[in-house]
């Protein structure tokens, strides 16, 4: 059973769905849209250069490496999914805004 919304726990670690619109104004952690949360990143989706930048803020915020959050799901379409290793959904949670 998954106690904090948008986030779910697995074996190491957690998953997040996300909405990720590329080519914004500036990065940023909208909030949650429905169970997915949704960001923007200032890239664009090509070269995977949005998808990098989703990892980068995801490393940022939640005080992990890099190389600790994986995209799973979604490399080409808006709709994706990180695994974060190292750290549990409550503590993911609290630090995201």
């Amino acid at each position: 059973m998954n106690d904090v919304p948008g986030i779910r726990k697995t074996p190491g670690g957690v998953e997040f769905d996300l909405k990720v619109v590329p080519g914004a104004r500036r990065d940023e952690l909208v909030g949650m849209l429905g169970s997915r949360f949704k960001i923007r990143v200032t890239p664009p989706p090509e070269g995977e250069r949005a998808n990098h930048a989703v990892v980068r803020m995801f490393s940022e915020h939640l005080g992990v490496a890099a190389r600790d959050v994986e995209l799973i799901r979604g490399r080409t379409t808006p709709l994706k999914t990180i695994h974060v290793r190292g750290i549990d959904a409550e503590e993911a949670r609290s630090r995201l805004p």
